[in-house]
């Protein structure tokens, strides 16, 4: 069996920790990068989550250069990484907005009216995750 110097072990320990890097079982490295640590979202709200049987929900947005998304709210949480692209959210509430491209993270806000646009020059491609309670749906468009 191979013998591994204790200080080797703790500094790959005190990578790990920080989340910077980590070995796999061979010692091969796997580097991991933050994208983001928030306890509020975009508008400043503690994030909550649902309090019973929570569903979590995973999609691929696409939005056509120039496209504008329909008055919408969220009443779960809701985040996103934008793997490409520029979007613009306002807070149609305060007209408060917040740009965000490729490679932000988003923590939507939570039952408030906003709305989002394309400004870029290319289709945003947006990893959007829910969590729901089960069966709940988490956009509810203005009438």
């Amino acid at each position: 069996m191979r013998k591994i110097p204790v200080s080797l072990l703790l500094a790959a320990a005190a990578l790990y920790a920080n989340c910077a890097l980590a070995l796999d079982s061979s010692g091969t490295p796997v580097v991991v990068t933050p994208l983001a640590s928030k306890t509020a979202t975009a508008s400043g709200q503690p994030i909550t989550l649902p309090q019973k049987n929570v569903q979590v929900l995973v999609s691929r947005y696409q939005i056509a250069v120039g496209a504008t998304l329909p008055v919408h709210r969220h009443p779960f949480p809701r985040y996103a990484y934008v793997e490409a692209g520029t979007l613009k959210v306002t807070n149609v509430e305060t007209g408060n907005s917040n740009t965000y491209k490729t490679g932000d993270f988003i923590i939507e806000m939570i039952g408030q009216w906003h709305q989002a646009t394309n400004i870029g020059d290319v289709e945003v491609k947006l990893l959007v995750i829910d969590q729901v309670e089960e069966g709940a749906k988490n956009t509810e468009l203005r009438q």
